[in-house]
């Protein structure tokens, strides 16, 4: 899914029919006009996915993870490697640390629990025109508590090595980090949306990171949210 909105295919890999119905019925509702091709298994949507999608289509994937015959991470990581404009979104109901983090290290960029309501689901994807990672709620907290627990010198200021942000930087930084959106943040910051913008794309920059759920996580690591 690129920023713009400008994708017009989805892709939904669903063992279970009813479910995968579901997931097809809010790619049309949120993304009308849509192409849609649902898959039962990955044998399916690999032989699909060979003659019809090119390295230059944009388009958005809902990957359940188990699955008859194999894992969703396989398709994870054929889509991140050779298709990068596809969006890859995982749909599952696992929602422990093994299942959250292998995902993301296969190149997931967003991770939806399937008992999300809907309209709920469909809120979420839709906010990916905005270039924001697809996140339930407790999915974002296991992710941020992950980052406390395992970066135990987290520290407002640089470490050795890391490039230091100036005092304006780490507030927008600790805004994105608890979830505000740049108009948000300028808000609450007296500050032009175009301003605090600016300071977005100097972090993103500063801290080599290229979306909201990385910054989101550098802030967590930092001790600012």
């Amino acid at each position: 899914m690129t920023p713009d909105g400008a994708c017009r295919l989805g892709l939904v890999l669903e063992d279970q029919p009813d479910t995968r119905d579901a997931l097809v019925a809010v790619l049309r509702e949120t993304f009308p006009g849509m192409e849609i091709v649902a898959f039962g298994t990955l044998a399916e949507a690999r032989d699909w996915i060979a003659p019809h999608l090119k390295p230059d289509m944009a388009a958005v994937a809902l990957i359940d993870l188990a699955l008859p015959d194999g894992s969703g991470i396989e398709l994870l990581q054929l889509l991140s490697t050779g298709f990068p404009r596809v969006m890859p979104v995982v749909t599952t109901i696992f929602d422990d640390d093994a299942h959250l983090f292998e995902a993301l290290a296969a190149g997931a960029q967003g991770y939806l629990l399937k008992d999300l309501d809907a309209a709920v689901l469909g809120r979420y994807l839709r906010r990916m025109r905005q270039g924001e990672p697809p996140l339930s709620p407790s999915i974002a907290r296991r992710m941020l508590g992950h980052f406390r627990v395992n970066s135990p010198a987290a520290t407002l200021g640089p470490a050795l090595g890391e490039i230091a942000l100036t005092r304006r930087e780490i507030e927008v930084l600790q805004l994105i980090g608890r979830g505000l959106r740049v108009g948000e943040a300028a808000g609450v910051l007296g500050l032009a949306d175009q301003t605090v913008a600016g300071y977005v794309k100097s972090i993103y920059r500063k801290l080599h990171v290229s979306s909201r759920a990385e910054a989101a996580l550098e802030a967590a690591r930092r001790g600012l949210v």
